[in-house]
Parts: C-alpha cells; sequence; structure tokens
C-alpha cells in the first residue's frame, strides 16, 4: 500500500512539474501562436493550392462584421510582386493580417507608422518582415551595384534602400551562380529590415523587447509555395 501511495504522490509531483514547465514556456513565446496561424494557413496554399479560410473569410457577412473595426493578429511587411499576396499565400481574409507592401519590402517613415498603427493602436502581436525568391528589386539593386550604373527616377531610392544589404552579402562571401548570390543578398535584405524595425522604431523596440510583439523574417520560395522562418 505504501508503494501505490509513492508511486501516485511522485506521479502527481513530475505531472505538477510538467505542467508548470510548460505555462512557463508558453509565457516565453507567447506570440508564437500568431506565427502558427500563419504557417498553417501556408500550408494548405503550398500543397495543394487550397485558401479555405480565405474564402470563408470573405463573405458579405464578414465585412459587415467589420465595417465598424478592425483587430488583425499580425503584421506582414511584404514585396510589392503579383506573385507574393500574403492574404493568399498564408491563406487569411479579412481584417485578419495587416499587410505593408513595398517593391524589396523595404520600410521607410511611412512603412514603420503604419506597423507602428498595427501594433499600438490595433493590437498585431506579431510583425513578420517576407521577402521572397527572384526578387526584381533585389536583382536590380545587384545589377546597379555590380555595373556601377546610376539608376534613375524613383526606382532609385529603392535600390539606394536595397543596396547595403547587397554590400552586406558580398562583404560577406556571398559566390556561387548569379542566382545564388541574388538570393543570399534578399536574406541579407530581410534581416537588415528587421534590424532597422527595431533601430528606426522606438514604439516597436520597446515592444519586441517587452514580449509583447514577436519579429519574425520570413523567406518565400517562388517554386514550392513555402514560407520559411529564417535567422
Amino acid at each position: 500500500m505504501k508503494k501505490i501511495v509513492s508511486v501516485v504522490l511522485m506521479s502527481i509531483v513530475f505531472n505538477t512539474q510538467v505542467a508548470l514547465c510548460s505555462g512557463h514556456e508558453a509565457v516565453k513565446d507567447a506570440s508564437s501562436p500568431a506565427l502558427q496561424l500563419l504557417l498553417d494557413g501556408n500550408k494548405g496554399f503550398a500543397q495543394k493550392g487550397e485558401v479555405k479560410n480565405l474564402d470563408k473569410k470573405v463573405s458579405v457577412k464578414r465585412r459587415t462584421e467589420l465595417a465598424q473595426g478592425q483587430k488583425p493578429f499580425a503584421v506582414v511587411i511584404a514585396c510589392s510582386d503579383s506573385r507574393v499576396s500574403p492574404e493568399l499565400l498564408f491563406d487569411k481574409g479579412l481584417g485578419e493580417i495587416f499587410v505593408v507592401r513595398v517593391a524589396g519590402n523595404i520600410v521607410g517613415p511611412h512603412e514603420l507608422g503604419s506597423v507602428e498603427y498595427a501594433v499600438e493602436h490595433l493590437g498585431a502581436k506579431l510583425v513578420m518582415v517576407l521577402g521572397h525568391e527572384r526578387c526584381g528589386a533585389v536583382t536590380a539593386t545587384y545589377d546597379a551595384h555590380v555595373s556601377g550604373a546610376k539608376v534613375e527616377g524613383n526606382i532609385g531610392s529603392l535600390v539606394e534602400s536595397i543596396d547595403p544589404a547587397v554590400t552586406a552579402a558580398l562583404s560577406h562571401g556571398a559566390t556561387g551562380k548569379k542566382a545564388d548570390i541574388i538570393e543570399q543578398c534578399t536574406l541579407e535584405n530581410i534581416r537588415l529590415v528587421a534590424g532597422q524595425i527595431e533601430s528606426r522604431s522606438t514604439i516597436l523596440k520597446e515592444e519586441i523587447e517587452k514580449g509583447s510583439v514577436q519579429l519574425v523574417k520570413a523567406y518565400y520560395d517562388l517554386d514550392d509555395g513555402k514560407v520559411r522562418v529564417i535567422e
């Protein structure tokens, strides 16, 4: 009998410790459910070309429900490329994600202000910087960097913003075919933009440091349709 009681007590203690540890992990990474919602939505899109959730979330009823306000759970800073629509990639409908799009997924005062609004006033818990394969803006910047050519017009401002990433990738030893180097430049650009979000916005930096907002870097593969989180 004593052995049975002892075993039961040990089991209770063990399960209690597991529960406490699990709770601690949940608090430590409290924003991960938002990321999981995005990645789960991407699975259906990548594997089957399905956007079932989006189909449900664009109904007249849904539109009417959101007419007086919005509460997006995430912000996605993405490229303007016509093949990279976050709502489709993540299978998300009206009112679910706050999207900021500009060629090369870069951030200036307007973009940062938009993200700050989504976080501070709408309650978004995740900010994702989403770059993608074969980005035209990054390719144009790389070409200009290598040739030394001056890019005319307003496109030049995009190139100017992306060039530090190209410079960094090349200085880190980016090698291989042109496509491989462009990919390395694109990854560097994602990281650079994520860093700028914290260095150029006190509001976002404070929220990220408090753990209220999760900052995520991600890369979209045009060939297989998958979005992958990167370091």
